[in-house]
């Protein structure tokens, strides 16, 4: 085995880490999957020689290659955030994949992307690689060109939004899953008081349809509202199915092959707190259906 031949082994035993620490930064797993090559190209034309950490040079490196694409997306985009919702992973209803493990865990869902997508670039960078990756702020100040204190800072305002705006989910999938059903069941039959009985009063619904259908994308509150937008979608129910989304109980929508709609819930104390649907034909045709089996 030659030289370069044991550096890519070496980065490949590497690769689950930051595919999840670049899906957290980016809310997307095919850029997070682009942002792990591009980390294993500059590793390649660098070297690794003296580096002593390969884990936490590699973490530094694809926290680089985010952060810019974080401050280019910024300058691009025009959607609206209130509306955006990130790329979610899908599973079988009956289990993650093996290698999905990595990306999803500490219970990554949607609600909490949401919000670290309102987050400043190199706010979210300093709450990801220290909150979540336990990466000292010494090796976070040089990525976004501050001091330990002043990184130290960013990870503070990061967390106190995080906290006041991504709700806790509910750890137990099975009644997760219970509270998913009834809502399915509840929309296909166009129950109103069943489709009350499980939201949370000051439940959020987020519809995404992307830049296609811009119309259709919607921010909804309250419990009376969301059930009058499940009802509009009552035909359209009895075609979701059940899937994973993001390692919660969610629904998927499914035509001759075809995604048109994810539905993740955040369920906490049996209730629906949040349902963030992606309905953007462009960004649902870059997500792995097979992973849904039949």
């Amino acid at each position: 085995m030659d030289e370069r031949d044991r550096l890519a082994e070496r980065f490949e035993g590497h690769r689950p880490h930051l595919t999840a620490v670049a899906y957290r930064m980016l809310g997307s797993l095919s850029e997070a999957e682009d942002a792990v090559q591009e980390t294993w190209l500059r590793t390649q034309r660098s070297g690794v020689d003296g580096v002593e950490n390969l884990g936490g040079w590699l973490t530094t490196v694809v926290g680089r290659i985010c952060l810019d694409q974080l401050r280019t997306r910024k300058t691009l985009r025009e959607d609206s955030l209130e509306t955006h919702v990130p790329e979610p992973v899908l599973s079988r209803a009956d289990g993650i994949d093996p290698e999905q493990e990595a990306v999803l865990a500490d219970s990554v869902g949607l609600a909490l992307l949401v919000v670290l997508d309102t987050l400043a670039p190199a706010e979210r960078l300093a709450f990801v690689l220290h909150d979540m990756f336990a990466v000292p702020f010494d090796d976070i100040a040089p990525i976004v060109d501050r001091t330990p204190a002043s990184a130290r800072q960013l990870a503070s305002r990061a967390r106190r939004r995080v906290q006041g705006a991504a709700p806790a989910p509910d750890t137990d999938l099975a009644r997760q899953r219970k509270v998913v059903d009834a809502f399915l069941s509840a929309s296909r039959q166009g129950d109103f008081d069943a489709l009350l009985a499980v939201l949370d009063p000051d439940v959020v619904l987020r519809a995404d349809s992307g830049e296609a259908m811009p119309s259709l994308s919607k921010l909804v509150r309250g419990a009376r509202s969301v059930v009058a937008q499940a009802l509009t979608f009552s035909k359209a129910a009895l075609l979701a199915r059940p899937a994973l989304v993001n390692g919660a109980p969610g629904l998927v929508t499914v035509q001759e092959g075809q995604l048109l709609s994810v539905m993740a819930f955040t369920v906490v104390g049996g209730k629906v707190v949040e349902i963030n649907i992606l309905a953007d034909p462009a960004r649902l045709k870059r997500l792995d259906v097979s992973r849904l089996g039949d």
